[in-house]
């Protein structure tokens, strides 16, 4: 009971942080100019560190994970957070930015060796099992009464899975020898398929401000399967992974000298770890100036580069990098929904939101799992394992605010994307080690 009058209290402070927010900020803004500017973002920027470590210290102990508190706070906050929204790039930079290298660190979650092993079926399911999950979205989602093009931007944008929540739920499980490679796989298909989300939901969105019609499963694959369309998706894919490529190469010749300087001093540098972090933001950048998709460059960087693995100089700055995505990068993304969500739109569209959850994580999942998978030599227990895997949160957060900056009259998409993601981030990350065990694939 205490840990969840922890919570309760988080929540109070949250809610009278809000309620005084408007007069302080009316006061910041009597500055005018740049001083506003800046004294406005840092007081955003103290928000996320402060309620961010306050939700990751409340859920200690509790059913609800981290994420799912840092969301709903960030929604409270959202008089506190009003800054940002009217300053759209910022938000779009911040959460691109912070993306990129939550991306990498999920490449490095995964040995090179153990990806050629599950290499084909984490295509399959990543790339096929996201083109059917986006589908089958799309058609529930015009059922429950959405328009064409809210319905196609919101089904790109939920078809990624998060890296950011799976991979700690996955580290408390020790599977048995025969299904240790179903956990590289659900890490890899949330990666991978980051990437894939990221290509489609740009694709849609360029459909979508060329004014294709988007009113039927008919007229969206044939925009789909524009000429134009397939040669943009092919750069995405090719480029994107040709920086990645690249990143690579920047990333194992800085490791070279490293281990080099390494064996002559004994000792690290605590300023290496400005180079570790620029590997995803330059790679993505890169990937954009070839006209390729930075999210995969960033995944395909980390997972050649593989820096967990191997490279005892880089030890103390993975663990640096671990433990400052999870206090600084993954608590600014999720409640970087607040300033685009009130309470007010939140429970406006909580039975749709409830309802297209359900449909998200009992219909779409499971299916595009079972026939994205028919092909491959993974056994009918694995997937039935992957259909309870399926948590959305950053990298759908990172799309959505994307999105909603092109599109500010889709007041809806952002409400029933952090509907789907308070769902998932709180129900799966709780069933996924229940259901292994009725399974019977943990130790």
């Amino acid at each position: 009971m205490t840990h969840y009058l922890k919570i309760a209290a988080v929540f109070a402070l949250a809610w009278s942080v809000n309620a005084f927010s408007p007069a302080l900020l009316a006061h910041l803004g009597q500055a005018g100019g740049t001083e506003s500017a800046i004294a406005q973002t840092l007081w955003c920027l103290s928000l996320f560190l402060v309620f961010g470590w306050a939700c990751s210290k409340a859920s200690e102990g509790t059913v609800f994970p981290s994420f799912t508190l840092q969301l709903l706070v960030g929604i409270v906050l959202h008089d506190a957070l009003a800054p940002l929204s009217s300053a759209l790039t910022l938000s779009v930079v911040v959460c691109t930015a912070l993306a990129a290298i939550i991306l990498k660190s999920g490449g490095d979650e995964i040995e090179r060796k153990d990806f050629l092993r599950i290499a084909y079926p984490t295509v399959m399911i990543a790339v096929l099992g996201y083109l059917l999950t986006f589908i089958v979205m799309f058609l529930l989602l015009m059922a429950l009464g959405l328009d064409g093009k809210t319905a196609a931007l919101l089904s790109a944008i939920l078809g990624s899975t998060d890296p950011a929540a799976l991979i700690p739920t996955l580290k408390q499980l020790v599977f048995k020898s025969p299904y240790k490679r179903i956990s590289n796989i659900a890490v890899a298909e949330s990666a991978l398929n980051d990437a894939v989300g990221a290509i489609f939901t740009a694709a849609i969105a360029a459909m979508v401000l060329s004014g294709a019609t988007l009113d039927s499963l008919g007229a969206l694959t044939q925009g789909l399967l524009s000429a134009e369309n397939l040669l943009l998706l092919g750069q995405q894919f090719l480029f994107g992974t040709l920086a990645g490529v690249l990143g690579w190469f920047g990333m194992s010749m800085f490791e070279r000298y490293a281990a080099k300087r390494h064996a002559l001093e004994k000792a690290e540098h605590s300023y290496d770890f400005a180079v570790v972090l620029v590997v995803p933001l330059m790679t993505f950048v890169l990937a954009q100036a070839i006209h390729g998709n930075g999210f995969l460059a960033a995944f395909v960087a980390g997972l050649l580069g593989h820096f967990n693995q191997g490279s005892p100089e880089f030890k103390t700055l993975l663990h640096t990098m671990e433990s400052k995505i999870e206090s600084v990068a993954k608590p600014t993304i999720f409640m970087m929904v607040g300033p685009f969500v009130s309470l007010s739109d939140l429970s406006q569209t909580v039975w749709l939101g409830l309802a297209i959850s359900a449909v998200f994580i009992f219909v779409a999942r499971p299916v595009s799992v079972m026939l994205s998978l028919l092909p491959t030599q993974i056994s009918f227990k694995e997937k039935l394992f992957l259909c309870a895997v399926r948590e959305t949160g950053v990298i759908p957060v990172v799309l959505a605010v994307i999105t909603v900056a092109q599109f500010p009259e889709m007041t809806q998409l952002m409400s029933l994307t952090a509907w789907v993601v308070i769902w998932t981030l709180t129900l799966l990350p709780a069933v996924t080690p229940w259901w292994a065990r009725q399974l019977r694939m943990t130790e």
